[in-house]
Protein backbone atom coordinates (compact mmCIF):
# COMPACT_ATOMS: atom_id res chain seq x y z
CA UNK A 1 0.00 0.00 0.00
CA UNK A 2 1.24 3.47 -0.84
CA UNK A 3 2.45 5.72 1.94
CA UNK A 4 0.06 8.47 2.96
CA UNK A 5 1.06 11.98 1.85
CA UNK A 6 2.22 14.24 4.66
CA UNK A 7 -0.65 16.67 4.45
CA UNK A 8 -4.38 16.24 3.96
CA UNK A 9 -4.70 15.94 0.19
CA UNK A 10 -8.41 16.72 0.33
CA UNK A 11 -7.52 20.31 1.27
CA UNK A 12 -5.47 20.81 -1.91
CA UNK A 13 -6.83 22.28 -5.13
CA UNK A 14 -6.41 20.33 -8.39
CA UNK A 15 -3.54 22.63 -9.40
CA UNK A 16 -1.79 22.16 -6.05
CA UNK A 17 -2.16 18.38 -6.41
CA UNK A 18 -0.70 18.61 -9.92
CA UNK A 19 2.31 20.47 -8.52
CA UNK A 20 2.75 17.88 -5.73
CA UNK A 21 2.78 15.02 -8.27
CA UNK A 22 5.30 16.89 -10.43
CA UNK A 23 7.60 17.51 -7.45
CA UNK A 24 7.39 13.88 -6.33
CA UNK A 25 8.14 12.66 -9.86
CA UNK A 26 11.27 14.79 -9.94
CA UNK A 27 12.26 13.40 -6.55
CA UNK A 28 11.93 9.81 -7.81
CA UNK A 29 14.04 10.57 -10.89
CA UNK A 30 16.71 12.21 -8.72
CA UNK A 31 16.84 9.22 -6.36
CA UNK A 32 17.18 6.81 -9.25
CA UNK A 33 19.85 8.93 -10.93
CA UNK A 34 21.75 9.13 -7.65
CA UNK A 35 21.47 5.34 -7.16
CA UNK A 36 19.80 5.76 -3.78
CA UNK A 37 19.01 2.66 -1.67
CA UNK A 38 16.22 0.52 -3.11
CA UNK A 39 13.92 0.90 -0.10
CA UNK A 40 14.20 4.70 -0.32
CA UNK A 41 13.36 4.65 -4.05
CA UNK A 42 10.47 2.24 -3.47
CA UNK A 43 9.01 4.48 -0.76
CA UNK A 44 9.22 7.50 -3.06
CA UNK A 45 7.55 5.57 -5.89
CA UNK A 46 4.72 4.49 -3.59
CA UNK A 47 4.22 8.11 -2.58
CA UNK A 48 4.15 9.13 -6.27
CA UNK A 49 1.53 6.49 -7.11
CA UNK A 50 -0.60 7.58 -4.15
CA UNK A 51 -0.41 11.20 -5.27
CA UNK A 52 -1.33 10.26 -8.84
CA UNK A 53 -4.35 8.32 -7.60
CA UNK A 54 -5.46 11.29 -5.47
CA UNK A 55 -5.04 13.56 -8.48
CA UNK A 56 -7.15 11.26 -10.69
CA UNK A 57 -9.83 10.87 -8.01
CA UNK A 58 -10.04 14.65 -7.57
CA UNK A 59 -9.95 15.71 -11.22
CA UNK A 60 -11.20 12.70 -13.13
CA UNK A 61 -8.07 13.04 -15.28
CA UNK A 62 -4.81 11.14 -15.36
CA UNK A 63 -1.72 13.13 -14.44
CA UNK A 64 0.27 14.09 -17.52
CA UNK A 65 3.59 15.87 -17.14
CA UNK A 66 3.43 19.46 -18.34
CA UNK A 67 -0.38 19.40 -18.68
CA UNK A 68 -2.14 20.99 -15.68
CA UNK A 69 -5.78 19.98 -15.02
CA UNK A 70 -8.04 21.17 -17.80
CA UNK A 71 -11.04 21.91 -15.57
CA UNK A 72 -10.10 24.11 -12.63
CA UNK A 73 -13.75 24.65 -11.73
CA UNK A 74 -13.56 21.69 -9.35
CA UNK A 75 -14.54 22.23 -5.76
CA UNK A 76 -11.62 22.23 -3.34
CA UNK A 77 -12.96 19.31 -1.32
CA UNK A 78 -12.07 16.97 -4.14
CA UNK A 79 -15.53 16.31 -5.56
CA UNK A 80 -17.00 17.45 -8.83
CA UNK A 81 -20.27 19.33 -9.22
CA UNK A 82 -21.91 15.91 -9.11
CA UNK A 83 -21.23 15.03 -5.50
CA UNK A 84 -19.49 11.78 -4.62
CA UNK A 85 -18.93 10.60 -8.20
CA UNK A 86 -17.83 6.97 -8.50
CA UNK A 87 -14.51 6.17 -10.16
CA UNK A 88 -14.28 2.96 -12.21
CA UNK A 89 -11.62 1.74 -14.60
CA UNK A 90 -10.06 -1.72 -15.24
CA UNK A 91 -7.65 -1.26 -12.31
CA UNK A 92 -9.41 0.94 -9.75
CA UNK A 93 -12.90 1.08 -8.25
CA UNK A 94 -13.69 3.82 -5.75
CA UNK A 95 -16.92 5.16 -4.28
CA UNK A 96 -17.75 7.03 -1.10
CA UNK A 97 -21.19 5.37 -0.89
CA UNK A 98 -21.48 2.53 1.64
CA UNK A 99 -24.00 0.87 -0.67
CA UNK A 100 -21.32 0.64 -3.35
CA UNK A 101 -21.14 1.94 -6.91
CA UNK A 102 -24.27 3.54 -8.40
CA UNK A 103 -24.73 1.09 -11.28
CA UNK A 104 -27.61 2.99 -12.88
CA UNK A 105 -25.29 5.97 -13.31
CA UNK A 106 -22.54 3.68 -14.57
CA UNK A 107 -24.86 2.29 -17.26
CA UNK A 108 -25.52 5.83 -18.47
CA UNK A 109 -21.83 6.77 -18.35
CA UNK A 110 -20.67 3.63 -20.19
CA UNK A 111 -23.60 3.62 -22.63
CA UNK A 112 -24.66 0.02 -21.98
CA UNK A 113 -28.22 -1.31 -21.50
CA UNK A 114 -29.84 -2.41 -18.26
CA UNK A 115 -30.87 -6.07 -18.01
CA UNK A 116 -34.61 -5.73 -17.44
CA UNK A 117 -37.40 -8.17 -16.70
CA UNK A 118 -38.26 -8.55 -20.39
CA UNK A 119 -34.72 -9.70 -21.23
CA UNK A 120 -34.62 -12.10 -18.28
CA UNK A 121 -37.97 -13.57 -19.35
CA UNK A 122 -36.69 -13.96 -22.90
CA UNK A 123 -33.62 -15.81 -21.63
CA UNK A 124 -35.90 -18.09 -19.61
CA UNK A 125 -38.03 -18.87 -22.68
CA UNK A 126 -34.94 -19.52 -24.80
CA UNK A 127 -33.28 -21.96 -22.40
CA UNK A 128 -36.46 -23.49 -20.98
CA UNK A 129 -35.45 -23.15 -17.35
CA UNK A 130 -35.21 -20.70 -14.46
CA UNK A 131 -32.53 -18.03 -15.00
CA UNK A 132 -29.44 -18.07 -12.81
CA UNK A 133 -29.69 -16.31 -9.44
CA UNK A 134 -27.12 -13.78 -10.68
CA UNK A 135 -29.67 -12.65 -13.27
CA UNK A 136 -32.68 -12.88 -10.94
CA UNK A 137 -30.93 -10.69 -8.34
CA UNK A 138 -29.33 -8.11 -10.62
CA UNK A 139 -25.77 -9.29 -10.03
CA UNK A 140 -25.39 -9.36 -13.80
CA UNK A 141 -27.18 -6.09 -14.44
CA UNK A 142 -26.06 -4.64 -17.77
CA UNK A 143 -25.48 -5.86 -21.31
CA UNK A 144 -24.47 -5.03 -24.84
CA UNK A 145 -26.33 -6.85 -27.66
CA UNK A 146 -27.57 -9.80 -25.57
CA UNK A 147 -30.72 -9.59 -27.67
CA UNK A 148 -28.63 -10.42 -30.75
CA UNK A 149 -27.16 -13.47 -28.99
CA UNK A 150 -30.65 -14.68 -28.13
CA UNK A 151 -31.83 -14.07 -31.70
CA UNK A 152 -28.92 -16.17 -33.00
CA UNK A 153 -29.65 -18.95 -30.49
CA UNK A 154 -33.36 -18.96 -31.30
CA UNK A 155 -32.46 -19.31 -34.98
CA UNK A 156 -30.04 -22.21 -34.37
CA UNK A 157 -26.96 -20.08 -35.06
CA UNK A 158 -23.72 -20.67 -33.18
CA UNK A 159 -21.89 -18.32 -30.83
CA UNK A 160 -19.17 -18.80 -28.24
CA UNK A 161 -18.24 -17.56 -24.78
CA UNK A 162 -15.09 -15.71 -23.76
CA UNK A 163 -14.06 -14.63 -20.28
CA UNK A 164 -10.76 -14.28 -18.47
CA UNK A 165 -8.66 -13.84 -15.38
CA UNK A 166 -5.64 -11.69 -14.60
CA UNK A 167 -3.44 -13.98 -12.48
CA UNK A 168 -1.91 -11.57 -9.99
CA UNK A 169 -1.62 -14.04 -7.11
CA UNK A 170 -1.40 -17.76 -6.50
CA UNK A 171 -4.64 -17.95 -4.51
CA UNK A 172 -7.94 -16.63 -5.84
CA UNK A 173 -10.70 -15.26 -3.62
CA UNK A 174 -14.44 -15.91 -3.75
CA UNK A 175 -15.05 -12.73 -5.73
CA UNK A 176 -12.94 -14.12 -8.56
CA UNK A 177 -15.38 -17.03 -8.88
CA UNK A 178 -18.35 -14.87 -9.87
CA UNK A 179 -17.71 -14.66 -13.65
CA UNK A 180 -16.73 -18.34 -13.78
CA UNK A 181 -19.81 -19.56 -11.89
CA UNK A 182 -22.01 -17.62 -14.29
CA UNK A 183 -20.01 -18.54 -17.40
CA UNK A 184 -20.27 -22.23 -16.53
CA UNK A 185 -24.05 -21.86 -16.28
CA UNK A 186 -24.20 -20.03 -19.63
CA UNK A 187 -22.10 -22.74 -21.27
CA UNK A 188 -24.36 -25.47 -19.95
CA UNK A 189 -27.72 -23.91 -20.81
CA UNK A 190 -26.70 -22.71 -24.29
CA UNK A 191 -24.30 -25.63 -25.00
CA UNK A 192 -21.56 -23.52 -26.60
CA UNK A 193 -17.75 -23.54 -26.59
CA UNK A 194 -15.78 -21.38 -24.17
CA UNK A 195 -12.35 -19.77 -24.28
CA UNK A 196 -10.75 -18.45 -21.08
CA UNK A 197 -7.85 -15.99 -21.36
CA UNK A 198 -5.25 -15.83 -18.59
CA UNK A 199 -3.62 -12.43 -18.97
CA UNK A 200 -0.28 -13.25 -17.38
CA UNK A 201 1.36 -10.79 -19.78
CA UNK A 202 -0.80 -7.99 -18.37
CA UNK A 203 0.22 -8.82 -14.82
CA UNK A 204 3.89 -8.84 -15.81
CA UNK A 205 3.46 -5.38 -17.35
CA UNK A 206 1.50 -3.87 -14.44
CA UNK A 207 2.86 -5.71 -11.42
CA UNK A 208 6.28 -6.41 -9.93
CA UNK A 209 6.36 -9.95 -11.31
CA UNK A 210 8.73 -11.91 -13.51
CA UNK A 211 7.31 -13.58 -16.59
CA UNK A 212 8.02 -16.94 -14.96
CA UNK A 213 6.08 -16.03 -11.82
CA UNK A 214 3.16 -14.60 -13.84
CA UNK A 215 2.96 -17.83 -15.86
CA UNK A 216 3.13 -19.91 -12.67
CA UNK A 217 0.20 -17.92 -11.24
CA UNK A 218 -1.70 -18.50 -14.50
CA UNK A 219 -1.39 -22.26 -14.18
CA UNK A 220 -2.34 -22.20 -10.49
CA UNK A 221 -5.37 -20.00 -11.19
CA UNK A 222 -6.33 -22.37 -14.01
CA UNK A 223 -6.70 -25.13 -11.40
CA UNK A 224 -9.23 -23.05 -9.46
CA UNK A 225 -11.10 -22.23 -12.67
CA UNK A 226 -11.20 -25.88 -13.75
CA UNK A 227 -12.43 -26.80 -10.25
CA UNK A 228 -15.60 -24.80 -11.00
CA UNK A 229 -16.61 -27.80 -13.11
CA UNK A 230 -15.84 -26.84 -16.70
CA UNK A 231 -15.94 -29.58 -19.33
CA UNK A 232 -12.53 -30.18 -20.93
CA UNK A 233 -14.24 -31.16 -24.20
CA UNK A 234 -15.92 -27.77 -24.48
CA UNK A 235 -13.38 -25.40 -22.90
CA UNK A 236 -10.01 -24.00 -23.96
CA UNK A 237 -7.95 -22.15 -21.33
CA UNK A 238 -4.88 -20.29 -22.53
CA UNK A 239 -2.04 -18.19 -21.18
CA UNK A 240 -1.14 -15.15 -23.27
CA UNK A 241 2.56 -15.72 -22.61
CA UNK A 242 2.18 -19.24 -23.97
CA UNK A 243 -0.51 -19.10 -26.67
CA UNK A 244 0.28 -15.83 -28.40
CA UNK A 245 3.56 -17.12 -29.78
CA UNK A 246 2.01 -20.27 -31.20
CA UNK A 247 -1.17 -19.03 -32.87
CA UNK A 248 -0.88 -17.22 -36.17
CA UNK A 249 -4.58 -16.34 -36.15
CA UNK A 250 -4.43 -14.82 -32.68
CA UNK A 251 -1.44 -12.64 -33.48
CA UNK A 252 -2.88 -11.52 -36.81
CA UNK A 253 -5.99 -10.25 -35.03
CA UNK A 254 -3.87 -8.42 -32.46
CA UNK A 255 -2.06 -6.63 -35.28
CA UNK A 256 -5.35 -5.75 -37.01
CA UNK A 257 -6.66 -4.16 -33.81
CA UNK A 258 -3.37 -2.36 -33.21
CA UNK A 259 -3.49 -0.82 -36.68
CA UNK A 260 -6.97 0.59 -36.15
CA UNK A 261 -6.55 2.11 -32.67
CA UNK A 262 -4.46 5.23 -32.20
CA UNK A 263 -2.29 6.15 -29.23
CA UNK A 264 -4.62 9.06 -28.48
CA UNK A 265 -7.57 6.67 -28.36
CA UNK A 266 -6.00 4.31 -25.83
CA UNK A 267 -4.86 7.28 -23.75
CA UNK A 268 -8.42 8.56 -23.73
CA UNK A 269 -9.97 5.18 -22.94
CA UNK A 270 -7.48 3.83 -20.42
CA UNK A 271 -5.71 6.90 -19.09
CA UNK A 272 -2.26 5.86 -20.29
CA UNK A 273 0.43 8.52 -20.16
CA UNK A 274 3.60 9.19 -22.11
CA UNK A 275 5.59 7.57 -19.31
CA UNK A 276 3.75 4.22 -19.51
CA UNK A 277 5.67 1.40 -21.16
CA UNK A 278 4.65 0.49 -24.70
CA UNK A 279 3.58 -2.94 -23.46
CA UNK A 280 0.67 -1.37 -21.57
CA UNK A 281 -0.32 0.67 -24.57
CA UNK A 282 -0.46 -2.38 -26.84
CA UNK A 283 -2.08 -4.72 -24.31
CA UNK A 284 -5.74 -3.76 -25.01
CA UNK A 285 -5.37 -5.30 -28.48
CA UNK A 286 -4.37 -8.59 -26.83
CA UNK A 287 -7.47 -8.60 -24.63
CA UNK A 288 -9.57 -7.75 -27.68
CA UNK A 289 -8.31 -10.60 -29.89
CA UNK A 290 -10.22 -13.49 -28.22
CA UNK A 291 -13.45 -11.67 -29.18
CA UNK A 292 -12.88 -12.88 -32.76
CA UNK A 293 -13.39 -16.54 -33.65
CA UNK A 294 -10.52 -16.56 -36.16
CA UNK A 295 -8.14 -16.22 -33.18
CA UNK A 296 -8.87 -19.91 -32.51
CA UNK A 297 -8.63 -21.73 -35.86
CA UNK A 298 -8.30 -25.11 -34.17
CA UNK A 299 -11.75 -24.62 -32.58
CA UNK A 300 -13.69 -22.76 -35.25
CA UNK A 301 -12.08 -23.99 -38.48
CA UNK A 302 -11.10 -20.46 -39.44
CA UNK A 303 -14.67 -19.11 -39.34
CA UNK A 304 -14.60 -15.34 -38.89
CA UNK A 305 -18.31 -14.58 -38.49
CA UNK A 306 -19.16 -16.25 -35.16
CA UNK A 307 -20.37 -13.83 -32.52
CA UNK A 308 -18.80 -13.83 -29.08
CA UNK A 309 -20.53 -13.31 -25.71
CA UNK A 310 -18.34 -12.00 -22.89
CA UNK A 311 -19.47 -12.27 -19.25
CA UNK A 312 -17.28 -9.94 -17.14
CA UNK A 313 -17.30 -7.34 -14.40
CA UNK A 314 -18.30 -3.87 -15.56
CA UNK A 315 -14.77 -2.49 -14.99
CA UNK A 316 -13.55 -4.51 -18.00
CA UNK A 317 -16.01 -2.79 -20.33
CA UNK A 318 -13.52 -0.16 -21.62
CA UNK A 319 -11.53 -2.93 -23.34
CA UNK A 320 -14.60 -4.11 -25.17
CA UNK A 321 -15.97 -0.68 -26.04
CA UNK A 322 -12.72 -0.31 -27.94
CA UNK A 323 -13.12 -3.81 -29.41
CA UNK A 324 -16.69 -3.16 -30.54
CA UNK A 325 -15.57 0.06 -32.24
CA UNK A 326 -12.81 -1.73 -34.13
CA UNK A 327 -14.64 -4.96 -35.03
CA UNK A 328 -16.67 -3.72 -38.06
CA UNK A 329 -13.61 -1.98 -39.50
CA UNK A 330 -11.68 -5.26 -39.60
CA UNK A 331 -14.60 -7.34 -40.83
CA UNK A 332 -15.73 -9.05 -37.61
CA UNK A 333 -18.99 -9.02 -35.62
CA UNK A 334 -19.05 -6.95 -32.44
CA UNK A 335 -18.77 -9.01 -29.25
CA UNK A 336 -21.80 -8.95 -26.94
CA UNK A 337 -21.34 -8.47 -23.20
CA UNK A 338 -22.98 -9.25 -19.88
CA UNK A 339 -21.72 -7.06 -17.01
CA UNK A 340 -21.63 -7.99 -13.33
CA UNK A 341 -21.50 -5.77 -10.28
CA UNK A 342 -18.34 -5.71 -8.16
CA UNK A 343 -17.87 -8.18 -5.36
CA UNK A 344 -17.41 -6.09 -2.19
CA UNK A 345 -14.51 -6.28 0.23
CA UNK A 346 -15.31 -7.56 3.70
CA UNK A 347 -14.79 -4.04 5.01
CA UNK A 348 -17.55 -2.63 2.79
CA UNK A 349 -18.75 -2.02 -0.76
CA UNK A 350 -16.65 1.10 -1.41
CA UNK A 351 -13.99 -0.99 -3.20
CA UNK A 352 -13.48 -4.37 -4.83
CA UNK A 353 -11.83 -7.17 -2.90
CA UNK A 354 -8.05 -7.14 -3.08
CA UNK A 355 -5.85 -10.20 -3.44
CA UNK A 356 -3.06 -8.24 -1.74
CA UNK A 357 -5.03 -7.74 1.51
CA UNK A 358 -5.81 -11.12 3.14
CA UNK A 359 -8.36 -9.56 5.49
CA UNK A 360 -10.38 -7.98 2.68
CA UNK A 361 -11.16 -11.34 1.13
CA UNK A 362 -12.30 -14.88 1.72
CA UNK A 363 -9.71 -16.88 -0.20
CA UNK A 364 -10.34 -20.26 -1.81
CA UNK A 365 -7.48 -21.62 0.33
CA UNK A 366 -9.00 -20.47 3.64
CA UNK A 367 -9.82 -23.05 6.31
CA UNK A 368 -13.28 -23.19 7.95
CA UNK A 369 -11.76 -21.49 11.01
CA UNK A 370 -10.23 -18.69 8.90
CA UNK A 371 -13.54 -18.13 7.13
CA UNK A 372 -15.38 -17.87 10.45
CA UNK A 373 -12.78 -15.52 11.95
CA UNK A 374 -12.66 -13.22 8.93
CA UNK A 375 -16.43 -12.87 8.69
CA UNK A 376 -16.95 -12.34 12.41
CA UNK A 377 -14.07 -9.89 12.73
CA UNK A 378 -14.04 -7.98 9.43
CA UNK A 379 -17.43 -8.21 7.67
CA UNK A 380 -18.96 -4.72 7.68
CA UNK A 381 -22.26 -4.68 9.55
CA UNK A 382 -25.49 -2.90 8.75
CA UNK A 383 -26.66 -3.48 12.31
CA UNK A 384 -27.16 -0.96 15.10
CA UNK A 385 -24.71 -0.07 17.86
CA UNK A 386 -26.62 -1.96 20.57
CA UNK A 387 -28.96 -4.96 20.63
CA UNK A 388 -31.73 -2.72 21.97
CA UNK A 389 -31.39 -0.26 19.06
CA UNK A 390 -31.16 -3.11 16.56
CA UNK A 391 -34.34 -4.73 17.88
CA UNK A 392 -36.11 -1.37 17.70
CA UNK A 393 -34.85 0.01 14.38
CA UNK A 394 -33.57 -3.05 12.49
CA UNK A 395 -30.51 -3.51 10.29
CA UNK A 396 -29.62 -2.12 6.87
CA UNK A 397 -29.20 -4.85 4.26
CA UNK A 398 -28.06 -2.30 1.67
CA UNK A 399 -24.70 -1.86 3.42
CA UNK A 400 -24.36 -5.13 5.35
CA UNK A 401 -21.59 -7.19 3.73
CA UNK A 402 -22.81 -10.53 5.10
CA UNK A 403 -26.17 -10.00 3.42
CA UNK A 404 -24.45 -8.88 0.21
CA UNK A 405 -22.41 -12.09 0.17
CA UNK A 406 -25.53 -14.19 0.74
CA UNK A 407 -27.08 -12.46 -2.27
CA UNK A 408 -24.25 -13.93 -4.33
CA UNK A 409 -24.05 -17.41 -2.84
CA UNK A 410 -27.35 -18.43 -1.22
CA UNK A 411 -29.37 -20.21 -3.89
CA UNK A 412 -32.78 -20.20 -2.18
CA UNK A 413 -34.68 -16.99 -3.06
CA UNK A 414 -37.30 -17.51 -0.35
CA UNK A 415 -34.65 -18.04 2.34
CA UNK A 416 -32.81 -14.90 1.23
CA UNK A 417 -36.00 -12.84 1.43
CA UNK A 418 -36.78 -14.25 4.89
CA UNK A 419 -33.32 -13.22 6.10
CA UNK A 420 -33.78 -9.75 4.64
CA UNK A 421 -37.12 -9.25 6.35
CA UNK A 422 -35.86 -10.60 9.68
CA UNK A 423 -32.72 -8.46 9.65
CA UNK A 424 -34.53 -5.32 8.52
CA UNK A 425 -37.15 -5.75 11.25
CA UNK A 426 -34.54 -6.30 13.96
CA UNK A 427 -35.62 -9.89 14.63
CA UNK A 428 -32.29 -11.21 13.30
CA UNK A 429 -29.06 -9.87 14.84
CA UNK A 430 -25.81 -9.20 12.98
CA UNK A 431 -24.05 -12.13 14.63
CA UNK A 432 -26.87 -14.44 13.56
CA UNK A 433 -26.70 -13.18 9.98
CA UNK A 434 -22.94 -13.70 9.95
CA UNK A 435 -23.50 -17.26 11.19
CA UNK A 436 -25.74 -17.97 8.18
CA UNK A 437 -23.02 -16.68 5.85
CA UNK A 438 -20.34 -18.75 7.59
CA UNK A 439 -22.49 -21.87 7.26
CA UNK A 440 -23.02 -21.07 3.56
CA UNK A 441 -19.39 -20.39 2.63
CA UNK A 442 -17.63 -23.08 4.66
CA UNK A 443 -19.08 -26.09 2.79
CA UNK A 444 -18.95 -24.27 -0.56
CA UNK A 445 -15.23 -23.53 -0.24
CA UNK A 446 -14.46 -26.96 1.23
CA UNK A 447 -16.15 -28.59 -1.78
CA UNK A 448 -14.15 -26.36 -4.12
CA UNK A 449 -10.92 -27.34 -2.38
CA UNK A 450 -11.77 -31.03 -2.78
CA UNK A 451 -12.44 -30.57 -6.51
CA UNK A 452 -9.22 -28.61 -6.89
CA UNK A 453 -7.22 -31.47 -5.41
CA UNK A 454 -8.33 -33.58 -8.37
CA UNK A 455 -6.97 -31.03 -10.88
CA UNK A 456 -3.48 -32.31 -11.65
CA UNK A 457 -0.87 -30.64 -13.84
CA UNK A 458 -1.85 -33.13 -16.54
CA UNK A 459 -5.48 -31.98 -16.37
CA UNK A 460 -4.35 -28.35 -16.69
CA UNK A 461 -2.27 -29.31 -19.71
CA UNK A 462 -5.32 -30.90 -21.35
CA UNK A 463 -7.38 -27.72 -20.91
CA UNK A 464 -4.52 -25.51 -22.14
CA UNK A 465 -3.59 -27.54 -25.23
CA UNK A 466 -4.88 -25.94 -28.49
CA UNK A 467 -7.25 -28.50 -29.95
CA UNK A 468 -10.60 -29.14 -31.56
CA UNK A 469 -13.50 -28.99 -29.10
CA UNK A 470 -16.65 -31.12 -29.18
CA UNK A 471 -18.46 -28.85 -31.62
CA UNK A 472 -18.82 -28.74 -35.39
CA UNK A 473 -18.36 -25.43 -37.24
Amino acid sequence: MADSPNCDLKSLSPLQLFERVTEQGEKVRALKAGKAPKDEIDAAVRMLLSLKLSYKTTTGQDYQAGLPPTDLALINNGTTKEEDEDFVDPWTVQTSNAKGVDYDKLIVRFGSTKIDTDLINRIERAIGQKPHRFLRRGIFFSHRDMDQILHAYENKKSFYLYTGRGPSSQAMHVGHLIPFIFTKWLQEVFDVPLVIQLTDDEKYLWKDLTTEKAYEYAKENAKDIIACGFDVNKTFIFSDLDYLGSSMGFYRNIVKVQKHVTFNQVKGIFGFTDSDCIGKISFPAIQAAPSFSSSFPQIFNGKENLQCLIPCAIDQDPYFRMTRDVAPRIGYPKPALLHSVFFPALQGAQTKMSASDPNSSIFLTDTPKQIKTKINKHAFSGGRDTIEEHRKYGGNCDVDVSFMYLTFFLEDDDRLEQLKQAYTSGELLTGELKKVLIETLQPMIAAHQERRKQVTDEVVKQFMTPRKLAFEF
